[in-house]
């Protein structure tokens, strides 16, 4: 079968519709750590301050979850629930 090359073929990629939840990142990025035998916020401050993946195991697709959420997103969120929890009056 001929194809026209007078005409424009058309290609579409999927847009990734999962909603990653921050939370739910950190929390499994934590076990994820742990299970492996790492300090879980001690990987995690490293993989936030240097954008390093290797700080993050690759057990559970920690570091492929762990890299769709940008790097402020995960500081905004531990801050929010760290204040959101706190009380100073």
């Amino acid at each position: 079968m001929m194809q026209d090359i007078n005409k424009t073929q058309f290609f579409s990629v999927q847009q990734e519709q999962e909603e990653v939840s921050v939370k739910d990142v950190i929390r499994d990025v934590y076990h994820a750590l742990a299970e492996k035998g790492y300090n879980p916020v001690n990987q995690m401050v490293g993989y936030i301050m240097s954008g390093d993946p290797s700080f993050i195991t690759s057990h559970n697709n920690a570091r492929s979850r762990i890299m769709k959420v940008e790097r402020d997103e995960l500081v905004e969120e531990v801050l929010k629930t760290y204040i959101d929890n706190h009380s100073w009056e």
